[in-house]
């Protein structure tokens, strides 16, 4: 059972009355207008604070509560929304704004993720490699070079047990792991709008397919290329003066040829490309409206599609088999990635909207905080504020916050204020690797590697390692590109 099935069957819990109410609102909320952000106080942002800071800390402070009820929390943050702002605006202009999240925002983004995952997860590397400095940066680099094909996620759970494997005899393991998080799981993605969800985003609000390989190519390389050569260092110097300090470890895992399970998935994976640049580049100028929202039919096609490719890949790679169990395949991740960011789309709506008010909205300090005194973007301030609320917060809302703060228009942010785009970009996807918190694949490989019997630093020990290597790199970007 695929999860966007599993998602349906929960409706069916509803009483067919409520649902029926339900529709009959989304019609009638056709001719409903948007939220006037110069009328919303600051209170109604509380909501998605409220949910960022509970995704942030409740995991660590209170986490047998939040595994067990995070669905519960995230739907209670969305009432906080939902409610008043149905009092304040009448409830269908709020079922308008709601259907236009759902059927054009948060419908596409979480089909794609769920692909994605799904079939990266049919792919699995068997065998195994001895966990040279020569051979681990090969592993980081391809593995940098997939995320920005099968996303962050995907590219991470499909190399970090082989990058795992390689090193199983290794006494010093901890940097392999963090420098992974930084390049696989975090810079990696930053090439096109299937790596990191922000640039999905990005993608949907009219951002072009190829705008990130074109504009964040050289601040790619230049973060890439220098995490890679420090790594290396590094990993030298273990391999070659500390590990011959320790007794020999016996390799639990000998070299083995290497084999892959599930190569079919490639296929698909090459597929889900296409489709996204159909919707890109295919503009029949055919649409229908469902529930008052205006759908375009090539991305209509484009999300079918995409389930198709998910069920196809279950077909051929289902549940149980040798590929998906050595993956450890589980729905669990992206069963909670469905749920959060239902709330995170919902919540997001009166914080778009006040920014999108500009000047005249309760968030006026924060254009003000990024903009000179002539009202023209701080390029250096976008990168950083949106960099330092990625490493805390997650990285796709806080993409789509300043992406309005910026004003909004995808083609003023390709042409004339393509400064100001990059800037958003790199700080939302880079930064999301300067904790476990900022993107959801650090704590995923975190995870696994302690699964492995790799000792991983703490919250604050891994801040360390972020702040020592990455904080410099960020530093030289910023005089180097966004000056």
């Amino acid at each position: 059972m695929t999860i966007i099935t599993k998602l349906i069957t929960c409706n069916k819990q509803l009483p067919q009355s409520l649902l029926l109410i339900l529709l009959s609102l989304f019609a009638s909320a056709a001719q409903a207008s948007d939220l006037d952000g110069a009328r919303l106080s600051v209170w109604f942002a509380s909501p998605f604070v409220g949910l960022l800071l509970s995704i942030a800390l409740l995991p660590l402070l209170l986490p047998k509560l939040w595994h067990q009820h995070f669905g519960k929390i995230a739907a209670g943050w969305g009432l906080m929304f939902i409610l008043p702002c149905a009092l304040q605006f009448g409830s269908e202009a709020v079922l308008l704004l709601i259907s236009h999240t759902l059927f054009a925002e948060y419908f596409p983004f979480i089909i794609l993720l769920s692909t994605l995952f799904v079939v990266a997860g049919g792919i699995c590397v068997h065998g195994n490699l001895h966990g040279t400095p020569e051979l681990n940066v090969f592993l980081l680099a391809l593995g940098t070079a997939l995320a920005s094909i099968m996303g962050t996620t995907g590219a991470a759970m499909l190399m970090v047990r082989p990058l795992i494997r390689a090193n199983d005899n290794r006494q010093h393991v901890q940097h392999v792991i963090v420098f992974f998080i930084f390049l696989v799981a975090n810079a990696g993605g930053a090439l096109t709008p299937l790596g990191d969800p922000p640039l999905f985003l990005g993608y949907l609000q009219g951002v072009d397919f190829l705008w990130t390989l074109k504009h964040l190519s050289a601040h790619t390389l230049f973060l890439c290329s220098s995490l890679l050569v420090i790594f290396y260092a590094l990993d030298k110097y273990y391999f070659h003066h500390r590990e011959e300090e320790l007794p020999v470890r016996l390799d639990p895992t000998p070299d083995s040829a290497i084999r892959i399970e599930g190569k079919w998935n490639f296929a698909l994976l090459a597929l889900v490309v296409a489709l996204v640049l159909m919707s890109g580049a295919w503009k029949p100028g055919v649409s229908f409206a469902l529930f008052g929202v205006k759908l375009e039919l090539q991305n209509v096609l484009r999300d079918v599609g995409l389930l198709l490719v998910l069920v196809i890949s279950l077909k051929l790679v289902p549940d149980g088999a040798p590929a998906r169990e050595g993956n450890e395949f589980s729905w669990a991740p992206i069963s909670e990635v469905a749920k959060l960011f239902a709330a995170i789309f919902l919540t997001i709506i009166p914080v778009i909207a006040i920014l999108k008010a500009g000047t005249s909205g309760a968030f006026s300090w924060v254009i003000h905080a990024v903009s000179d005194s002539q009202g023209q973007p701080i390029n250096a301030m976008y990168f950083w504020a949106s960099g330092v609320l990625s490493s805390f917060l997650d990285n796709a809302p806080t993409y789509l916050v300043f992406f309005n703060t910026a004003g909004g228009d995808a083609s003023a942010l390709m042409g004339p204020m393509a400064g100001t785009l990059a800037a958003i970009s790199c700080g939302s996807v880079f930064m999301g690797a300067m904790s476990y918190i900022g993107n959801a694949p650090n704590m995923m490989v975190k995870s696994i590697a302690e699964q492995r019997g790799i000792a991983m630093p703490s919250f604050f020990a891994y801040m360390s390692w972020s702040c020592g290597i990455l904080l410099p790199l960020f530093a030289l970007m910023t005089l180097l590109f966004f000056k």
